[in-house]
């Protein structure tokens, strides 16, 4: 078993990706087929309690969706990787205010080089405009329309330091912008990451790490009193055991700069572990201690977050995969110098059960709950969601 992917682990330490679908991990016939191109269809009902994702009056709406999906992979040379893929995504509510039919588009686009068996460059690209976000914001007063656009863009070159060390540099770049005007004051933002790190194999399944991060956050609008970077200084080590068991973690300190607001020193923890207790069933869990951007920029600088999540595919039968996922947050709000911390938690959680009776179609149950308990009622919301989908695999 490969070690346990840092792109995933980071995904799901992180804040949920804002784009919607079912929480819990749902079988890719895509992947089980290892085709060049590939072409899917989705079709979905689902049942919405809070579609605005609202702390009192509630709308509940049912949603017909329609989501067909292109992808394709191939080999420019023997040493260069191109990947590509595009997503639209039609959602029908019968019962929302103002527009009833929302479209979402996302793309992404991935170039891989190897210069050498062991000196490589990964250029990754995701783009998404996203009309009706799986995630709301919490205490958001204009939440008739959350809608945004998102554009991630993620580079790493690995190459050896020696016979038992590697070096990696990373960067990432990500870029909001809001449909909502007010929103968009208050949200509109870039986000810049640059790391470096190196490892050294202590033993044949065990990696010893060092990494400094940096991180600029800049708001496009009011940033003069909202902008904000900050380095991390963090030590851990990659363990895998068995060959179906692996084990990552790093522990450090953030050093944050706040323009015009105090400046602080946190801790930085992260954990991860994953067991594939079966050829396709798998266990992976961490937790996170980090601070991250607020939806009310207003009276807060930002969140301090303590995430643990959970999630796990299990295969039933031959056709058959059950799935569930489980992230729970407790955070406290950072408050400018005339605002008070605000403790809050928030639990997303799901399950699915999918049936693959062929290697073209994939037929899924789902239900999804959020919940958010906060010393600010404004801020308090709740959420559910029931949904039923075939896709189809061309």
């Amino acid at each position: 078993m490969s070690p346990i992917p840092r792109a995933l682990v980071v995904g799901c330490l992180a804040a949920a990706l804002p784009v919607f679908a079912v929480y819990a991990p749902v079988p890719d016939q895509d992947q089980v087929q290892g085709k060049d191109l590939n072409i899917t269809l989705k079709a979905g009902l689902a049942n919405d309690s809070n579609i605005f994702g609202a702390a009192s009056s509630e709308i509940d709406s049912t949603i017909w969706t329609v989501a067909p999906r292109g992808s394709y992979s191939a080999s420019l040379t023997d040493q260069t990787f191109l990947s590509v893929s595009y997503g639209l995504t039609v959602d029908q509510f019968e019962d929302r205010p103002g527009d009833k039919l929302l479209d979402s588009h996302d793309a992404s686009l991935r170039l891989a080089h190897a210069f050498s068996k062991t000196t490589t460059i990964d250029i990754n690209d995701s783009f998404m405009v996203a009309r009706n976000p799986e995630s709301l914001l919490a205490g958001v007063k204009l939440n008739t329309d959350q809608s945004f656009l998102r554009n991630q863009i993620d580079g790493r070159f690995i190459t050896p330091l020696g016979a038992k060390a590697t070096g990696t540099i990373k960067a990432r770049s990500i870029y909001y912008e809001y449909r909502d005007a007010a929103l968009g004051r208050s949200l509109d933002r870039i986000e810049n990451l640059y790391g470096a790190s190196a490892d050294y194999a202590v033993l044949p399944e065990v990696k010893a790490v060092a990494e400094f991060r940096h991180q600029d956050v800049f708001y496009t609008k009011l940033g003069e009193t909202k902008n904000k970077s900050s380095d991390y200084l963090m030590a851990g080590a990659d363990y895998e055991v068995a060959r179906k068991l692996s084990l990552s973690g790093r522990v450090g300190a953030e050093w944050r700069s706040r323009e015009a607001e105090r400046s602080t020193t946190s801790p930085y923890v992260e954990f991860s572990a994953k067991y594939d207790y079966t050829e396709k069933s798998y266990l992976l869990g961490g937790f996170a201690y980090t601070l991250e951007e607020t939806s009310d920029t207003a009276r807060f600088n930002d969140t301090k977050v303590y995430r643990t999540f959970v999630s796990v595919m299990h295969y039933v039968g031959a056709f058959t995969v059950a799935s569930a996922s489980l992230t729970y947050e407790p955070s406290t709000l950072q408050g400018r110098r005339t605002q008070v911390n605000v403790d809050e938690t928030t639990v997303r959680g799901g399950v699915a059960l999918s049936y693959l009776p062929t290697k073209n179609w994939t037929l899924s149950a789902s239900y999804d709950h959020d919940r958010v308990r906060s010393d600010d009622v404004q801020r308090k919301l709740k959420r559910n969601r029931f949904g039923l989908s075939a896709v189809y695999t061309f």
